[in-house]
Order: structure tokens, then sequence, then C-alpha cells
């Protein structure tokens, strides 16, 4: 049996619906493995790629020839004054602000945020993910650029709590 790129989605949504914190699944030559919240720590050569909407979750999926990236290779994170929290992207794909051209921002500079506030989307193979800002605040800075491609883990917004 074989899962095609589809129903990964579709195991993944589910996941992410549900309550489960940790969810494994292997068939055959593929293992997934997705966790809600801190990324799993990865032993072997499987690749890291991050699919849901927040908190965020870490997917193995896949095993590569070589590792082209690891939990220890985070993406350049943009320095956070003291006393200030991060926003960070729940996955890697295609930053927006708003929910399609020329609409307001989700968020703008200055605004309260709460933990379920939506502050942007993220597009990875046309599915469109939301980013919720995950902590109480104030945006105080917007760091990625609208319709930039972000990495798992890079700062999207800076929030005074």
């Amino acid at each position: 049996m074989e899962l095609s790129e589809d129903d990964v989605l579709h195991i993944l949504k589910l996941i992410d619906e549900s309550k489960f914190d940790y969810f494994q699944l292997e068939v055959g030559e593929l293992k997934i493995t997705v966790s809600k919240g801190d990324p799993i720590p990865f032993a072997g050569t499987a690749q890291p790629v991050g699919i849901s909407t927040a908190p965020a979750p870490a997917v193995a999926a896949k095993p590569a020839p070589a590792p082209a990236a690891t939990a220890a290779q985070a993406p350049k994170a943009a320095p956070i004054p003291a006393g200030h929290l991060a926003v960070t992207a729940p996955l890697l794909g295609t930053f927006y602000v708003a929910p399609e051209p020329g609409a307001p921002p989700f968020v703008t500079v200055g605004q309260q945020v709460t933990e379920d506030t939506t502050c942007g989307l993220i597009e990875v193979m046309k599915v469109f993910n939301s980013v919720r800002a995950g902590v109480k605040g104030t945006i105080v800075e917007v760091v990625a650029a609208n319709g930039g491609f972000v990495e798992f883990g890079q700062t999207l917004f800076i929030v005074k709590p």
C-alpha cells in the first residue's frame, strides 16, 4: 500500500484537528511522525518538514539519501529584543499578511493579539495554513516579507507581551 501526497495531507489535517499531541505512521518505506508543539528530535536520515496550522508540528517523511536539513540547522533568526516574543513560521512556504491581494492585513504594528489571533497565512502546494500568534501582546514588528518564502521556525512577527 502506498500513500499519495493527498493521503498524507489528509492525515495531517485529521491529526491537526484531533486532540492527539503525537502521531506516528509507517507504511512500507514511508514513515510519518507528527508532533504538535515542540519539534521531535530526529534520529537517522529523515528530513524534517512541517505541514499544518499552529501549534507547529514537525513531520518526517521519506528517508533522504543525505540529510539536506536537520533539526540542528535552524533558520537564521531575527534578533528578538529582551522582553519580547517571536511568532514563528509553523512550516515552510510562501508567507502572506492578508487573506487575499488588496485585502487589509490580518495584523498591523501596534495591534493587540491573543494566542488565537490569525496573523498570516503560509501557502504550501496550493494549501493555505493559518499562522496563529500563540502569544498575547502587541505586534511591534512585522519581520517577514509579504509574498516571501519562509522556513520552519523563522520569525514572522515580534510581539511585546
